[in-house]
């Protein structure tokens, strides 16, 4: 037999691995939906749990039976709407054109420079068909959870519908707040998009998989075996494993399923709260499955791109949440 050749395993489909700009997602391009309400969440990663439902899967092997799924659990404060952004096409695509900022909470002002009057009044005068596109400021309220942050996180929320709908809707949230529910169900696929667990400065062995070569080697075991050919020498292509940063990147994983959303926390709370998390104290949504990031991260919810048809139809049934204490969750 010959010896199996195994010379990395990391994909080349992100690149360059540096960290990323901030400590939760940017989101470039939201799904566009016929009905008038945000197309996007956000949530805090508390931990997974294990749940025992009945599969309800059409051609499951385990149809009718009662099977364990994993779940990650996001604990979904309100969050505050403080502003309005109108876009309008310029010579480059969509481009603020104006922001109406409401009245902010004093913990807004540790993430920007508060304005000493609101301009809601400036709302009376704009039109909805000078524009190309609206949407929603909106805050996070970390200090409702049990994490000890008080800066919120400050991004945009796409809207659906007409820019005529998104004018009238937006003026009615200006200020008030969203509620999970507002904007997914139970049942609903959604992309999750956070920054992956920072893992420092690694090796080229466990950063890319390299094999570790045998003691005799020359200079180094845990090294590539090879920096190129001799045609170019002096130059090393980026495609060569090298040691640098690995974690902390920002990626997007698809269709994950919303299983439940809980209005009452104190139904998937363990005793003594979630390791690294604490108590859940808001309503709170579990998703099918591990989620990018680690405990704490801010996790952004949005409608999925490319919903799979596989998991169209109703949520399995329920009947039994882990709230038994384990490490490492």
């Amino acid at each position: 037999m010959p010896k199996p050749h195994r010379s990395r395993h990391a994909s080349m489909q992100v690149w360059p691995r540096v960290r990323a700009a901030r400590h939760f997602a940017r989101v470039r391009a939201w799904t566009p939906s016929k009905d008038t309400k945000p197309l996007g969440f956000a949530g805090y990663k508390v931990g997974m749990t294990h749940l025992i439902i009945t599969d309800n899967r059409k051609n499951a092997m385990t149809k009718g039976e009662e099977v364990s799924w994993p779940a990650t659990i996001i604990e979904c404060p309100p969050l505050k709407v403080a502003g309005i952004r109108f876009y309008k096409k310029g010579y480059y695509g969509n481009q603020v054109a104006t922001e109406i900022l409401g009245k902010l909470d004093k913990e807004a002002g540790r993430k920007i420079i508060l304005p000493k009057k609101p301009n809601e009044q400036k709302l009376q005068s704009l039109k909805a068909e000078d524009y190309t596109d609206i949407r929603l400021l909106v805050c996070t309220q970390p200090k409702l959870t049990g994490i000890g942050k008080k800066k919120p996180e400050l991004f945009e929320l796409g809207l659906g519908g007409s820019v005529g709908d998104k004018f009238v809707y937006a003026k009615e949230q200006l200020g008030k707040e969203l509620s999970i529910k507002d904007v997914f169900a139970e049942g609903t696929q959604v992309d999750v998009q956070a920054v992956s667990k920072g893992k420092g400065f690694q090796g080229p062995v466990k950063r890319f998989g390299v094999k570790i070569r045998q003691h005799k080697s020359e200079k180094t075991k845990r090294g590539p075996g090879s920096l190129g050919g001799w045609s170019k020498q002096g130059h090393v292509m980026y495609r060569v494993a090298f040691a640098g940063q690995m974690g902390y990147h920002q990626r997007i994983d698809y269709n994950k399923l919303i299983l439940k959303v809980c209005d009452k926390p104190d139904e998937i709370n363990k005793k003594g709260g979630f390791v690294h998390y604490g108590i859940v104290k808001n309503p709170c949504i579990l998703v099918k499955g591990s989620v990018v990031g680690t405990s704490n991260r801010l996790i952004r919810l949005m409608l999925a791109r490319n919903p799979n048809r596989k998991f169209e139809g109703p949520v399995p049934a329920i009947n039994h949440i882990s709230t038994t204490s384990q490490q490492g969750n």
